[in-house]
């Protein structure tokens, strides 16, 4: 299974696994029945997640129901438990929206929700996030997680961010990190697929981000705070919810 799952992941486009893979989990979740593990976002219940990675398959991964992996998990709960998304009125801009969350944000009354990306099927919006074709000040709410680290100049896409945000508006910017790493190391010279792949982790990452990757949305203008709010929570709900140990979420704030 790690084997059939990392050659999908590495060798077919991401638009067409977004089309695929709800199909293909209707025969995973016959296979991992049981409820030893939990999905938050969908309230699934297995006997394990699956497993999931390009280079190295992370166990208990992968959703069989709603497609969340670790980090859609967390930031579900962070979102529920820290934030007034469920509850406030909200105009959100969702970049390359997750699977796992579309269904369930469109069914949110609050929600006044556009999903956008250069090239998910997923998207309604066809948009570049270096010209997000908004006017300033239109969102509550932006989120935009594991894009920073493919787009050219990922400073720039944060400022796009920042300007269509209302003041006191807030996002959600995750991206993979290396906590080896303390400053984030990017060369554009690098323009070989197979070479991106052996420096970065992946064929279409422009950058490794490092510990400074605050302080790089921050250069941008945002407010950010850097929340560990995996440790707050205790560590059967960890377990249970097969969360990520030591994801920081990063809570970026426009000045009011």
């Amino acid at each position: 299974m790690k084997e059939l799952i990392r050659f999908a992941i590495r060798k077919v486009p991401r638009k067409y696994l977004q089309i695929v893979s709800p199909a293909a989990m209707k025969v995973m979740k016959l296979l991992y029945k049981g409820n030893a593990v939990e999905c938050p976002v969908c309230k699934s219940t297995f006997s394990k997640m699956l497993p999931y990675g390009r280079i190295v398959s992370r166990e208990n991964a992968l959703c069989p129901e709603c497609l969340s992996l670790e980090r859609h998990r967390l930031m579900w709960l962070f979102l529920k438990n820290k934030t007034n998304f469920f509850t406030a009125d909200i105009k959100l801009l969702h970049i390359a929206p997750e699977h796992c969350f579309i269904d369930r944000f469109e069914a949110l009354p609050n929600l006044d929700y556009i999903t956008a990306d250069i090239e998910s099927p997923l998207a309604k919006v066809k948009m570049d996030v270096h010209a997000i074709p908004f006017e300033a000040n239109t969102f509550d709410v932006v989120f935009c997680n594991h894009v920073l680290e493919h787009v050219d100049n990922d400073i720039k896409a944060m400022q796009e961010m920042l300007r269509v945000l209302k003041p006191g508006g807030w996002a959600i910017l995750q991206s993979p990190i290396d906590p080896t790493r303390t400053v984030t190391f990017e060369d554009p010279s690098i323009t070989d697929p197979a070479e991106r792949e052996r420096v970065h982790g992946q064929d279409d990452h422009m950058r490794t981000y490092g510990l400074d990757y605050g302080d790089r949305i921050r250069t941008s203008g945002f407010i950010v705070t850097e929340s560990l709010y995996v440790k707050e929570l205790p560590v059967d709900i960890v377990k249970r919810y097969c969360l990520p140990g030591e994801e920081i979420i990063y809570y970026c704030e426009k000045a009011k």
